[in-house]
């Protein structure tokens, strides 16, 4: 019997499903069956009454959760401990949605990193599916998302607003539709306001899940796009992006998610002038 058995018992619990548990944990449902299969013949107990509608607790699996937390942190704690880098007191994990980095992400682990200089940082980039699997994991103690993520383990607050602007590669106003207008997917927020301030039904020529590659695009091929106002604001200055004149501005809230073991722990996460 090892850790991940634990993990994946408490992602089960969490999630009610094992395909769901699956996906959280990234590996087969199958792993996840045959996990809990040894797991509980290793005690001798029925943990769960798994059936097609998901799985529930039974007595013996209610009374084991709370030691398969228990575990679970244990773990945490000591693999932070052990790959501790000598003359530090702690290891602080931060994961952040891969298009939060530049201007958002990167200042406020600049901004951690002066405050508490007796910690080890390391930072993860990625989408909200591999965050919400590091928060569930253990892996990071804090993320920067797009959107809040909820859980029994986790708590969220919205610290910023994103700027969201229509910018291009030639000097022009607003207009209906633009046939090098370039559509960037930057979540849900940005999607019903777009539908709000342009309703027209056409279909953007590219679409872009990135800032990032729809900026280099631009700047390769040329055209216009909404683009989050740190990523554009350099370019603008150097007059090789021009916002569209008379085009609405977005915006986009930013959420931190932590987990709250990890707020016990580091209690500034959960202050508000740490992040603000």
């Amino acid at each position: 019997m090892n850790i991940a058995a634990f993990q994946t018992f408490l992602a089960v619990v969490q999630t009610g499903n094992l395909s769901k548990a699956a996906e959280q944990l990234n590996v087969t449902q199958s792993t996840v069956t045959t996990r809990l299969d040894v797991l509980e013949e290793t005690l001798g107990q029925k943990l769960l009454v798994r059936s097609r509608r998901g799985a529930e607790l039974t007595k013996a699996g209610f009374a084991f959760q709370r030691h398969a937390e228990l575990m679970v942190q244990s773990w945490d704690q000591a693999r932070k401990t052990v790959g501790l880098p000598r003359g530090f007191s702690g290891l602080f994990s931060f994961a952040c949605h891969y298009d939060l980095w530049e201007g958002a992400g990167a200042d406020w682990l600049d901004r951690v990193r002066g405050a508490h200089l007796d910690l080890a940082l390391e930072t993860w980039c990625g989408d909200l599916g591999e965050i919400r699997r590091w928060l569930a994991s253990g892996l990071a103690d804090v993320a920067l998302t797009p959107e809040p993520l909820t859980g029994a383990d986790l708590e969220a607050r919205e610290v910023m607003q994103d700027r969201l602007v229509q910018v291009s590669t030639e000097r022009r106003s607003a207009q209906e539709w633009h046939p090098a207008y370039i559509y960037v997917d930057l979540g849900a927020e940005f999607r019903r306001q777009h539908s709000l301030a342009w309703p027209g039904d056409e279909t953007a020529h590219m679409t872009f899940g990135s800032s990032r590659w729809a900026l280099e695009y631009l700047l390769d091929k040329g055209g216009s796009a909404y683009l989050p106002a740190r990523f554009s604001a350099p370019y603008v200055r150097q007059a090789r992006l021009h916002p569209v004149e008379g085009s609405p501005e977005f915006s986009r809230p930013l959420h931190l998610v932590w987990r709250k073991e990890s707020a016990a722990i580091y209690p500034w996460i959960a202050e508000p002038e740490n992040w603000g």
